[in-house]
């Protein structure tokens, strides 16, 4: 396993590189996951847009104001924060960065490195706007279509996804997170994809229709890049080892040519630190399972990735809108719900039966789906019956 991206470099191309150590391996999928998923909804919103489907909204925005003092501030202390912890992670004493999440938590960092950068970033802003500055500033009209929109959906997405994720982690771990709030708060284990998918899926459908972006055409766009995003994010927790893994497993593999990590894997070096020590392993991360377990994240990047393939395939198929989300929303799952059967999960206790919280949420996407698709394509039958 590869807690972060020092330790994969190291053991694949033996360098090492001490600043990788800050780059969480999931992170890093995770951030791939966003801009892979921005660029396929790009792509769709773009195509909806040519076909008529979508429309541009109009907005005035003043042109030739010069820099205002509170913008030069905010870029002040947004350089200042990037210069003081992360070009700090850099160059100070390896003693005060050989943990680079305790660091970034820590009130440690570099006064000159964040002085110097928050200047520079001040110093930018004032420059642009000085740059651009008419001796009478006036008012515009611009045109923006959804597609133009697409940087700003990404940030609300991740923001409020990573909040949801930690939110219903800590739901469903509750006496965990009592043990140690603030370490499970800020730990880079223990996100709950549902948890972020509901949590970014409201705030992308507030965006949408403060915009006025057509709420079902802009969830067809973005059915294929939940899909891809959920399939590629996965593979952070493969990599990582971050306790998203399956329940013990000693069957025999069924074929002798599979790799053991597919089949049944110890997750040595897991970013969780859980098991039994490594023998002759110092430091952080010297950890794995005492009895190997289903590598349920390599199982879900397979399926993440046919879903994609299925979804983006029926994507000009459909000419209900909507009903690709609602098959999104079946799929999903579906898939979500087998793989609970074989991983490793907390169970709720609800009317004697006791699932998970993902087979629960996993239950009601699949109907809402299912409920969806009928509505949806009754209403458009009916609708076509009265023209």
């Amino acid at each position: 396993m590869y807690p972060n991206l020092y330790f994969a470099f190291h053991d694949l191309f033996g360098v090492e590189w001490k600043v990788l150590r800050f780059v969480n391996s999931f992170g890093f999928f995770v951030a791939i996951s966003f801009i892979l998923a921005a660029i396929v909804l790009s792509a769709e919103l773009k195509r909806k847009s040519s076909q008529g489907l979508l429309q541009p909204t109009e907005m005035q925005m003043m042109v030739g104001q010069p820099a205002t003092a509170m913008e030069i501030i905010l870029n002040f202390l947004l350089g200042f924060l990037l210069g003081y912890k992360i070009i700090g992670l850099f160059i100070m004493d390896n003693s005060a960065t050989e943990d680079p999440q305790s660091f970034i938590f820590s009130g440690i960092g570099s006064w000159p490195a964040g002085i110097g950068l928050g200047l520079l970033f001040a110093g930018l802003k004032w420059y642009d706007k000085n740059k651009q500055k008419l001796a009478k500033p006036e008012k515009r009209t611009v045109r923006i279509w959804p597609q133009d929109r697409v940087g700003e959906m990404t940030i609300l997405a991740l923001i409020f996804g990573l909040a949801g994720a930690k939110l219903f982690d800590i739901f469903e771990n509750w006496s965990d997170f009592l043990k140690n709030p603030s370490s499970y708060l800020f730990s880079p284990a223990g996100l709950t994809f549902y948890g972020g998918l509901i949590c970014a899926a409201i705030a992308i459908w507030l965006y949408a229709r403060k915009h006025k972006i057509g709420f079902w055409h802009l969830n067809d766009a973005a059915a294929p890049a939940l899909m891809l995003a959920y399939g590629v994010g996965r593979i952070g927790c493969q990599v990582a080892g971050d306790g998203d893994w399956g329940i013990e497993n000693l069957n025999p593999k069924p074929f002798s040519w599979l790799p053991d990590w597919m089949w049944s894997y110890t997750y040595p070096h897991n970013v969780n630190e859980s098991g039994s020590p490594i023998p002759g392993c110092v430091g952080k991360y010297c950890n794995e399972l005492s009895v190997p377990v289903y590598p349920t994240p390599f199982y879900e990047v397979i399926m993440g990735l046919l879903l994609f393939a299925l979804l983006w395939s029926l994507r000009k198929r459909l000419k209900v809108p909507g009903t690709l989300f609602a098959i999104y929303l079946m799929v999903n799952g579906l898939e979500r719900f087998l793989i609970e059967k074989i991983r490793v999960n907390t169970r709720l206790s609800i009317f004697g039966f006791h699932p998970t919280q993902a087979e629960v949420i996993s239950t009601l996407l699949f109907l809402s789906g299912l409920g969806l698709w009928f509505y949806l394509t009754r209403r458009a039958r009916q609708t076509k019956s009265t023209v």
